[in-house]
C-alpha cells in the first residue's frame, strides 16, 4: 500500500521545518526533539483518577515511576509500561498521553517506568530497571490496589525490547507471572545483518537505519557484542515456549517491520498465543500519535481491547 496520506502530511511538515535526522543531532538535541513531537501527537483527554510520581529502589538506585491509577474501586489489574526512544531517549513526560491512555481505556494502573538510559548508563542498565519495577509492581500490589495476578508488561520500539526481554527474564526466575506482553514496534534483534525491511524503509519515515546504529552506539557503547547477546536481543532465544501470549504491532513502512513479524512467528511456533497487527501504510511512531493519526488511533484502541480481554480472562 502506499504511505497514508495522513502521515505522508506529517512528514512533509517536518521535511518543511528542517528537522534534522536524530543520527546528525546530539544526545540533547534528540531528546529536546523528541519530547516536542510526543507533546504534539500525543496528549490524552483521558478521565484517570490520578497519576502519582514516586522513586522504587533499583539495582543502580531509586528508578523513577508514574503511576496512573484508573477511575473505579478496584482492585485493578497492573501495565507496566517501558516506553520507547531507542534506549537514549525518552522519559515519563514524554510518555504521559500514552500512559494515561492505556491506563483509562483498559481500566488498569500503568506503572511508567523511567529506567536509566544511555549513553549515561550503558546496557544492561534499561533491562535491569524495568525487571526490578515488575517485581516492585508485584510485591506491592496490596498498597497500589492492583491484582498481582493480572500483571502484563508493555511498551513501543525499545520499550518493545524491554518487555520482551523481561517476559524472558520472569520465566527463567521464577515469576511473578504475567498474563501479556504488549510490543508494539519492537527492536528485539538488535545485532546482525540488515532486514529487508530496513533496506526497503532505510531513510525518509522518521526512524533511519542511520538513527539505529546511533542508537546502539550510544546503548553499547565499547560492547558492541553485547548487542548479540539474547538478554539485549530477544529474537536470538532458542526457546520461547512458555512465554505470556503477546500483542504484536508493526508498520509496513517500518525499518523494524520485519522484527516484530519474526518474533511474532517465533512465539507462535512455540506455542504462545500471539495476535499480529501490521498496519499497511503506517511509519515507526504512528501508535504514540493517536492524538493526530487515525491510524495511530486505530492501533491504541487495538491495544487497549487487547489489554482489556488480557485482563479479563485471568
Amino acid at each position: 500500500m502506499p504511505l497514508d496520506a495522513q502521515i505522508a502530511g506529517v512528514l512533509a511538515q517536518a521535511k518543511a521545518m528542517g528537522g534534522k535526522p536524530i543520527h546528525e543531532q546530539t544526545v540533547e538535541q534528540a531528546r529536546a526533539a523528541l519530547a516536542m513531537l510526543c507533546t504534539m501527537g500525543g496528549r490524552s483527554t483521558a478521565t484517570i483518577a490520578g497519576a502519582e510520581d514516586r522513586r522504587i529502589p533499583g539495582p543502580g538506585g531509586e528508578v523513577p515511576v508514574r503511576i496512573y491509577t484508573p477511575t473505579g474501586a478496584g482492585p485493578f489489574p497492573a501495565l507496566c509500561f517501558f516506553h520507547g526512544g531507542g534506549f537514549v531517549l525518552g522519559d515519563l513526560k514524554t510518555h504521559d498521553g500514552v500512559c494515561r491512555e492505556l491506563a483509562a481505556g483498559a481500566g488498569c494502573v500503568v506503572v511508567a517506568v523511567d529506567y536509566r538510559l544511555a549513553p549515561e548508563h550503558a546496557y544492561p542498565a534499561a533491562p535491569d530497571d524495568c525487571e526490578a519495577a515488575v517485581r516492585w509492581t508485584a510485591q506491592n500490589a496490596a498498597e497500589l490496589n492492583i491484582d498481582a495476578a493480572r500483571l502484563a508488561v508493555g511498551g513501543e520500539s525499545a520499550g518493545g525490547n524491554l518487555s520482551a526481554v523481561v517476559a524472558q527474564r520472569l520465566r527463567d526466575r521464577g515469576g511473578p507471572a504475567l498474563v501479556g506482553q504488549m510490543l508494539v514496534y519492537p527492536a528485539v534483534r538488535l545485532s546482525g545483518d540488515p532486514t529487508a525491511s530496513m533496506l526497503a524503509n532505510a531513510e525518509g519515515y522518521f526512524l533511519e537505519v542511520k538513527d539505529m546504529e546511533w542508537f546502539m552506539n550510544h546503548y553499547f557503547g565499547d560492547d558492541m557484542a553485547n548487542a548479540a547477546l539474547v538478554d539485549a536481543s530477544p529474537g536470538f532465544a532458542q526457546n520461547l515456549s512458555g512465554l505470556p501470549p503477546a500483542l504484536v504491532i508493526t508498520a509496513e513502512f517500518d525499518p523494524l517491520d520485519d522484527d516484530g513479524q519474526f518474533y511474532a512467528a517465533e512465539l507462535r511456533n512455540a506455542g504462545v498465543d500471539t495476535t499480529l497487527t501490521r498496519y499497511e501504510g503506517a511509519i515507526h511512531g504512528f501508535w504514540n500519535f493517536f492524538g493526530i493519526l487515525k491510524l495511530g488511533r486505530a492501533a491504541m484502541d487495538e491495544s487497549i481491547a487487547w489489554l482489556r480481554s488480557r485482563f479479563g480472562s485471568a
